[in-house]
């Protein structure tokens, strides 16, 4: 399978992207698939300038001559998508989310109203056996209230995505907190290798990779300096 993982982090030692990479060390165990790492922050993404000039074309491509075209190749091949990022104002960083503006020219003007009443855009290729995995960490010590509206905004943009919501992932780059760490690392690994069979998550496997580390109050304190 071809799997590109579109890594949002604007840092080189990056708390999620560790997590990412022990799931996709799961993965691949068997070496079975072809695994495109992007580094987001590195490319020369410009926002989207709401000109439409892509739906004036309808050839897959966005009319701003950057790094985002190349981009879109890999995604339109890609079985999977691995969307790895930290957790900014309560959603994406803006390099990332510049990215997903302007995989605008992979649908159409056309609107398709779907039996709920939804309103989506019609595909201008047939995305509906492509995965998407959504891996995110952030500094605060628990779950609740700080991840809904990513969660909603991913739910919205893609295709029953499986998304893995993670607090206190900075302990991931302190030595000493090894110990709570190493566990959680190597519960994404075994992660990786349950997609690998089922291209999914269970429910019960994201609630596992889903819990603090350390006591919130710990965490807190730890974070205090007190």
């Amino acid at each position: 399978m071809n799997v590109l993982v579109l890594n949002g982090s604007p840092k080189k030692k990056s708390d999620t992207f560790r997590l990412t990479e022990s799931f996709l060390k799961g993965f691949n165990k068997n070496q079975n698939h072809k695994i495109d790492v992007i580094n987001v922050i590195d490319k020369n993404i410009a926002p989207c300038q709401g000109c439409f000039g892509c739906w004036a074309k309808m050839d897959g491509y966005c009319v701003i001559q950057d790094d985002q075209n190349a981009i879109l190749d890999l995604y339109k091949n890609a079985d999977i998508i691995i969307w790895s990022f930290p957790l900014y104002c309560y959603a994406m960083p803006s390099h990332l989310k510049a990215l997903l503006d302007r995989t605008i020219p992979l649908v159409k003007m056309k609107m398709i109203q779907e039996a709920d009443g939804t309103v989506r855009h019609e595909a201008l290729a047939d995305f509906s056996k492509m995965h998407t995995l959504v891996i995110c960490g952030c500094g605060f010590p628990d779950w609740d209230g700080n991840f809904d509206g990513l969660k909603a905004m991913c739910k919205q943009c893609f295709c029953n995505p499986d998304i893995v919501c993670v607090p206190e992932t900075p302990l991931l780059n302190v030595p000493a907190a090894a110990v709570v760490a190493d566990p959680l690392l190597a519960k994404f690994e075994k992660a990786g290798e349950e997609y690998a069979v089922s291209l999914t998550l269970s429910k019960e496997t994201v609630a596992s990779l889903e819990i603090p580390m350390i006591p919130k109050d710990e965490y807190i304190r730890n974070v205090n300096g007190i």
